[in-house]
């Protein structure tokens, strides 16, 4: 099954790095989103950010919990992200954690893809089954 939307981010919460050494800085960043489209719901993010003194290198990993309706189904699952840019070369993966699902949403699998358009907006596709 697909689906997809747009999302909106807020709360970008970055406290002071809690480590950095010899030009990479390590940091944690929380922030929230509202989904719209297929999935409808909110999610907090928790982002664990490494930066290094190349500007355009640098990497997170995240757990995000989204609560909401999936293709008309109520629950809420937990993703996965693996975010690294090397050198301004992209790449994401963004999964759901195995049985991480609740209410009508247990047993989902699957991976989201995210996209940042030209204004800045962001959209999700989402390949899934329940």
């Amino acid at each position: 099954m697909f689906a997809k939307g747009t999302f909106d981010t807020a709360g970008w919460d970055a406290r002071p790095p809690f480590e950095e050494r010899d030009g990479v800085s390590l940091g944690l960043v929380t922030m929230s989103k509202t989904f719209h489209g297929d999935l409808t719901g909110t999610s907090v993010v928790h982002l664990l950010v490494a930066a290094t003194e190349v500007e355009e290198s640098k990497s997170y990993v995240a757990l995000e919990r989204v609560e909401g309706t999936l293709d008309g189904r109520a629950g809420a699952f937990v993703v996965q992200h693996n975010a690294v840019s090397d050198r301004g070369k992209q790449s994401l993966t963004v999964s759901v954690v195995p049985d991480s699902g609740t209410g009508e949403l247990r047993g989902l699998r699957g991976e989201m893809t995210i996209a940042i358009g030209p204004d800045g907006g962001h959209s999700y596709t989402f390949d899934f089954t329940l």
